[in-house]
């Protein structure tokens, strides 16, 4: 298939509506305000359906309305409105029902500006929403991955029945690059659960709402053990260079772009770094940070917030390794060379001169 030169935005809807989904409700907001745009575009000329509610408040309880109707369907903000969905969220996990949430981080607290951040983090990572639920995440780091990514939420949010959020930064969502997109599936029918109006299924019923203690703790219960399951199945993580590496840099979105660079740049001055970026933030890929504290001496966490990864870093590990943090904040995305100073400071000792600069100074010295 043929690529396209794509905007971030842009190919999760375009993915979106090739892999089944029908529904799109919403609300612009700098700087995911194209995926709306998009959708208005794609979702009718696919026979789907777009419609800007009049508040995040509203565009979450319509998505609980066309998932309880076995409709794949979607939204997308950025984080004041991604704030205002939260309860939404939870009444759509708690109901266990599939649908997908692109969110495209901007600066914050408060209206902040429209830059890059990535303090959404705990708010979408731990459930911001009441109760006891949790939120399936992906981090893509490039336009290609806002397709993957966003085809392979659709395909978990179905086999979970839980929403599963696309959680990208300001610049994976405004970048442009060449994207391949999966071919198109039939859109699939609704399942026997879904509340479709006819003879057969209009007495099925959608709900949240356990008013016995008993029956509540049950359906919590059951919800545990299906994030337990996710946790076994699911988690994702991309790693290069670990194999011999002594410093393990983690980030994800923009981000990670920096560190594959940094992971070069460190190992041309002497230092044994390697990348562990995580593609899934829930489930966290405890497992391949802890398998790389076998041999690592050092993590070091990098993200656009004052530390949110950096604390599931932390437990994953376990105290087995030290773990150090550098972040920038308020839509300033880290440099290479500013994470290469950061790691010169720090482990000073272990830098050895390249060999060609080592024979100079055994030869001139």
């Amino acid at each position: 298939m043929q690529k396209q030169l794509t905007k971030g935005n842009e190919a999760i809807v375009k993915a979106a509506v090739l892999a089944g989904c029908r529904a799109f409700y919403g609300y612009p907001i700098t700087p995911a305000s194209e995926i709306a745009e998009a959708a208005a575009l794609y979702l009718p000329q696919a026979g789907g359906v777009f419609l800007q509610a009049e508040s995040e408040v509203a565009a979450a309880n319509m998505l609980y309305g066309a998932a309880a109707a076995g409709v794949r369907c979607m939204s997308a903000s950025s984080g004041p409105g991604i704030s205002l969905m939260q309860e939404g969220f939870s009444y759509i996990a708690g109901a266990e029902l599939p649908c997908v949430v692109a969110d495209i981080m901007r600066g914050g607290p408060g209206l902040g500006n429209i830059a890059p951040e990535q303090g959404d983090y705990n708010q979408i990572v731990k459930g911001g929403g009441h109760g006891n639920y949790r939120t399936l995440v992906l981090a893509p780091d490039s336009v290609q991955e806002m397709a993957d990514l966003t085809t392979w939420a659709f395909d978990l949010a179905d086999q979970y029945r839980n929403p599963v959020v696309v959680l990208a930064d300001g610049y994976i969502g405004q970048m442009m690059e060449p994207v391949e997109f999966a071919p198109p599936i039939a859109v699939p029918r609704p399942p026997e659960w879904a509340v479709t109006g006819t003879a057969a299924t209009r007495h099925n019923l959608v709900a949240s709402i356990y008013l016995e203690p008993d029956l509540l703790e049950r359906h919590i219960r059951k919800l545990e053990a299906k994030y337990r399951q996710a946790e076994r199945e699911a988690a994702r993580a991309e790693c290069r260079r670990t194999e011999d590496a002594e410093i393990i840099l983690v980030g994800y979105g923009i981000t990670a772009r920096v560190l594959k660079a940094v992971v070069e740049q460190a190992r041309s001055r002497g230092l044994a770094v390697g990348l562990l970026r995580p593609i899934t933030l829930y489930p966290f890929p405890v497992a391949q940070i802890r398998e790389l504290s076998r041999r690592a001496k050092a993590f070091v966490v990098v993200e656009m917030s004052t530390g949110q990864l950096v604390d599931d870093v932390r437990l994953a590990l376990e105290g087995r390794v030290p773990v150090e943090f550098f972040s920038r904040v308020g839509g300033n995305v880290p440099s290479a060379e500013e994470v290469l100073a950061f790691l010169e400071q720090k482990f000073a000792a272990s830098l050895e001169p390249p060999a060609g600069q080592l024979e100079e100074v055994l030869v001139h010295g």
